[in-house]
């Protein structure tokens, strides 16, 4: 079980290199743009998406002008904001992201992209990341049982290609 989880892990961090290195890069842009004007990066993850926030403020190496997200009503057009869901499709990253597009702030998210169930943040994000990560990724004891779902590890992968996008960006700037 092992071997089998570490070689679906693998793939899964190919794909999403693979298949969203530009939204990696646009997400890092967006969020840069908050850096080098006058706002800062606000950082919300939705229950074990937690530890993206976590990482990013308490980490060995923290991201620059990083802050949790606890008010949105206080943020400004300069501000921009991180928001990592299980799922796209997640009730209360889809309400905090409605609101967000209604003060005019912009968001990058990250969430495994979740087709045909209502409003989504694939629809509303200014860029979204999918985690490519909807079921477990290993067969379970049950018939048709899916298990391992390292949905966390999925975002803190793409959390940190994102980090060192925004960082070469602004070595550049």
């Amino acid at each position: 079980m092992i071997k089998m989880f570490t070689t679906q892990l693998s793939g899964l961090f190919n794909r999403i290199a693979d298949k969203e290195e530009f939204s990696i890069e646009d997400g890092a842009r967006l969020l840069a743009q908050a850096t080098v004007g006058e706002g800062s990066i606000y950082i919300k993850g939705f229950a074990e998406m937690e530890s993206v926030t976590l990482e990013a403020l308490s980490g060995h190496e923290p991201l620059p002008s990083a802050k949790a997200l606890t008010n949105a009503d206080a943020l400004t057009v300069a501000d921009r904001v991180l928001l990592v869901s299980r799922f796209s499709t997640d009730e209360e990253a889809v309400a905090l992201a409605k609101q967000l597009s209604d003060q005019g702030v912009a968001f990058t998210a990250i969430s495994g992209a979740v087709s045909g169930e209502g409003e989504s943040l694939t629809d509303l994000a200014d860029i979204h990341i999918d985690t490519k990560l909807i079921k477990g990724m290993l067969p379970g004891e049950e018939l048709g049982e899916r298990v391992g779902f390292p949905s966390s590890m999925a975002a803190l992968y793409i959390y940190y290609l994102i980090k060192f996008s925004l960082e070469e960006m602004l070595e550049e700037y």
